[in-house]
């Protein structure tokens, strides 16, 4: 009887384990607030531009040039991570990203912005993340160790995607309550909780990693990140995986806002719910991953398969109730996908590499999305949005197929 009575809490602890400790709880609730801002956002540019040029292409343009500084960027990032202390370098760059999502609210709010003003904004913020993304990852185990790993990375996926349940649906009832230039102002306030909580943490309570050495130059630094994941067949697995998927399946604030108008005919409001379902999707994953708390290839495979056979579907459906259902299947696959992706990658790759390994993992999942995004507007533009979801879908297929062909290759590295 007093195991039964006990369960439930032990339940808990292992869902929740790593909030145990005082500077993940702060991290996580600094993220928590940041990420909703952050989403509104997303949701807020996608509208702008849409009502700002009625054009797909625009669209995908403008999430292109979001993530061409991540392309460019990121392994430098990465590189600058493992030479710095990572929680001033966060403090910084969050900085920076609360000035841009003020400075856009503003120029919509006098009703002067134009959209290349968007371009040049949605530039900077991703030069931005190309530092803060990889920076904070790697800065996950200085908070909770190795052991806790597992569960603290499970979690961290878990409010990035309660985030996108609520921010879209927040940005759009905000859109239609108070106009676009709310979704923008909002996401400036919500960087200051994620400043503070950085502010607040102990520094005697982490686990620093300590600098890489500074000696080499930032090039060879980069190289020895690139040689070291080649000649490593698990880390190499998940970056095939990661360059077809980021490429093609993860263009959600692209292919999204384009159903939502071009097929589903809805407004801001339900395409803001279409979005909060491909988070709600995300958070029933995050948080099994989080009582699973270990990492498999095998599941890696096995959701990276589902999730792209969802995409396909939704390119087939003409219902806004299935479509919805359709991207909370997205959701489970991509974050079961995704935080088995992470995980493996940070318990394998040595802790004077992690940086700038992380960096290389979003160079291939952000820093690709420039052509996913422009092709996917280009052939939504020319032909038609369910075929552009539809080839996207193909083409990640196609990425699977490549990297379950891999693995068997490789049996012998693989134990999982």
């Amino acid at each position: 009887m007093l195991g039964q009575m006990t369960s439930p809490r032990a339940a808990l602890g292992r869902v929740f384990g790593s909030l145990a400790v005082r500077n993940f709880r702060l991290f996580f609730v600094g993220q928590a607030v940041s990420l909703v801002g952050s989403w509104a956002q997303t949701t807020g540019v996608s509208w702008l531009v849409l009502k700002l040029t009625g054009s797909p292409l625009a669209l995908g343009t403008v999430t292109a040039l979001q993530f061409v500084p991540v392309a460019l960027l990121t392994l430098f990032g990465g590189v600058l991570a493992d030479r710095a202390p990572k929680r001033r370098l966060l403090v910084a760059v969050q900085s920076i990203a609360l000035v841009q999502a003020t400075v856009l609210g503003l120029l919509v709010a006098w009703d002067v912005v134009e959209l290349w003003h968007v371009y040049a904004l949605a530039a900077l913020g991703g030069a931005v993340m190309a530092i803060e993304v990889p920076t904070r990852q790697a800065f996950v185990i200085e908070l909770v160790g190795r052991e806790m790993l597992p569960n603290a990375v499970a979690l961290h996926s878990s409010i990035f995607s309660a985030a996108r349940v609520l921010g879209p649906g927040l940005g759009g009832l905000a859109i239609a309550a108070f106009g676009t230039e709310a979704t923008f102002l909002a996401n400036a306030v919500s960087f200051l909780a994620v400043i503070l909580a950085y502010a607040l943490m102990r520094s005697e309570e982490l686990h620093p990693s300590g600098p890489s050495p500074s000696d080499a130059g930032v090039l060879h630094q980069v190289g020895q990140a690139l040689a070291y994941s080649w000649r490593t067949p698990p880390v190499m697995l998940v970056f095939v995986l990661i360059a077809f998927l980021g490429t093609f399946a993860f263009n959600f604030t692209v292919v999204v806002p384009l159903v939502a108008e071009f097929v589903l005919r809805v407004g801001p409001e339900k395409f803001g719910l279409l979005s909060s379902c491909l988070g709600l999707g995300s958070v029933v994953a995050a948080l099994t991953q989080a009582i699973v708390a270990r990492a498999s290839t095998r599941v890696l495979l096995g959701a990276a398969f589902a999730f792209v056979g969802c995409v396909g579907l939704v390119a087939l459906s003409r219902s806004y109730l299935l479509t919805g259902a359709l991207l909370f299947a997205v959701g489970l696959g991509a974050v079961t996908f995704t935080t088995n992706a992470n995980t493996l990658l940070q318990l394998t790759v040595p802790d004077e590499l992690r940086a700038r390994v992380m960096s290389v993992y979003f160079f291939l999942f952000a820093g690709s999305t420039p052509i996913g995004g422009w092709f996917t507007g280009v052939v939504a533009e020319h032909w038609s949005v369910p075929a552009a979801v539809a080839i996207d879908a193909g083409l990640a297929g196609l990425g699977c197929l490549v990297a379950l062909g891999y693995r068997g290759r490789h049996a012998a590295a693989f134990t999982t």
